[in-house]
């Protein structure tokens, strides 16, 4: 069975393509217009396992939040998507990932409930161009749009850059294990749907 999906989006606001495949290889072509935004989406496809393709036009001349929040929402459709019923896979997983003086950690379950603990702060108000209170709404964004119970912290660290992107690599690798495949091909439930 292939675990792919492709999905597409357009608003007033954005116009966001998304092709996704769960089984691939770290393949990734990231365009949002939104450079630093671009580098942890890289981060999460070549860490995450998954060959990931992601357009972006958005209104950027406001700012950044409905392009970095809609295309959460269209890679959490695209994940619903790939995975399905989800059967045979693992369902949980997480991870600790440093960057330098940051330690970041992920805890995720793909029940079909979704949630999202988010516990971070940024010192400074901008990574490049982006806004730094824009990764929590990414991964809200995400995680209610696919279905992931979601929690992400930032152990500690200092370098804003660095928080940012141990909690997505963190997220990348968490992920990968819980959508790997289990041994019977079954949902992991006790009440046999998710």
């Amino acid at each position: 069975m292939s675990r792919t999906a492709q999905v597409e989006r357009k608003t007033k606001e954005t116009e966001i393509s998304v092709k996704l495949n769960l089984d691939g290889e770290g393949n990734v072509k990231i365009d949002t217009g939104v450079g630093f935004f671009d580098h942890m989406l890289t981060a999460f496809g070549v860490h995450g396992g998954l060959d990931l393709e992601v357009n972006v036009k958005g209104d950027l001349y406001v700012d950044a939040h409905h392009t970095v929040e809609d295309t959460g929402i269209v890679i959490g459709q695209a994940i619903a998507k790939a995975l399905g019923d989800k059967s045979g896979i693992m369902r949980y997983g997480n991870a600790y990932i440093p960057m330098d003086e940051a330690l970041g950690f992920c805890a995720l379950d793909v029940s079909g409930r979704p949630f999202l603990v988010f516990d971070a702060e940024f010192t400074d108000d901008k990574m490049g161009e982006m806004d730094t209170c824009l990764v929590e709404e990414f991964f809200r964004a995400l995680s209610f749009n696919s279905g992931i119970t979601l929690h992400l912290k930032n152990c500690y660290g200092k370098n804003d850059h660095h928080i940012a992107e141990a909690l997505f690599k963190a997220f990348a690798h968490a992920f990968k294990n819980a959508v790997k495949k289990n041994n019977n091909g079954e949902v992991l439930s006790t009440k046999g749907v998710l």
